[in-house]
């Protein structure tokens, strides 16, 4: 029998879970309700996981698994508190029981990564279920007609002109040469700078 394969989207090594209060009527979670930040409930590893049914958020310390999570895009079960970018708030189910849990990094990158771990599941389930036919209608941003070429072929080339220079006014101002110069258009070059004296 084959063995269901799991990719990992994303493990953090430190993320903290906290119990939180009730929400309160149309208002979203708030981190600085939920009491002592510096001491969590449970401190372990989370990562995020993907098979063939879905993905999951799984916490987990060196023995055993702490909590999962199962994460649906259509009714996703992580929501960010309104007062930090590195806290959350994950909705376990377990056998038809609800329960919500604060999670939090210590550091601001991990809830970045965690942010775009989940943005680049969320994209990938919906293009899953909106396949992109391929006789689609072209994009209108795209020129009709046949294809220009506007290569240089072979002995052409092509100059710049400047507004407001001219040839000879850009080439004495370069060298720092007065109009009567007997180098037109060659820029001369500066002597090597003097070798520093050797110790001996």
């Amino acid at each position: 029998m084959d063995e269901e394969v799991e990719s990992i989207l994303y493990i953090a090594c430190e993320a903290n879970v906290y119990k939180i209060p009730p929400l309160k009527a149309n208002e979203g979670h708030r981190a600085n309700e939920w009491g002592d930040l510096a001491n969590p409930l449970w401190k372990g590893r989370l990562r995020i996981l993907e098979n063939s049914q879905g993905a999951k958020l799984q916490f987990q310390d060196a023995q055993t698994v702490f909590a999962e999570a199962t994460y649906d895009p259509s009714r996703p079960s992580v929501e960010a508190v309104l007062d930090s970018s590195r806290y959350f708030v994950v909705r376990v189910e377990d056998s038809g029981k609800k329960a919500y849990i604060g999670m939090g990094f210590a550091d601001r990158s991990d809830s970045f990564d965690f942010n775009v771990a989940l943005q680049d599941y969320t994209k990938r389930y919906k293009a899953k279920l909106n396949p992109v036919e391929s006789d689609a209608e072209p994009s209108p941003h795209i020129p009709t007609g046949p294809k220009k070429d506007y290569s240089l072929k072979e002995g052409q080339t092509f100059s710049i002109s400047i507004p407001g220079r001219s040839k000879r006014a850009a080439t004495s101002s370069l060298i720092g040469s007065s109009e009567g110069s007997s180098n037109d258009g060659v820029i001369p070059l500066l002597p090597p700078p003097p070798s520093a004296p050797r110790k001996r």
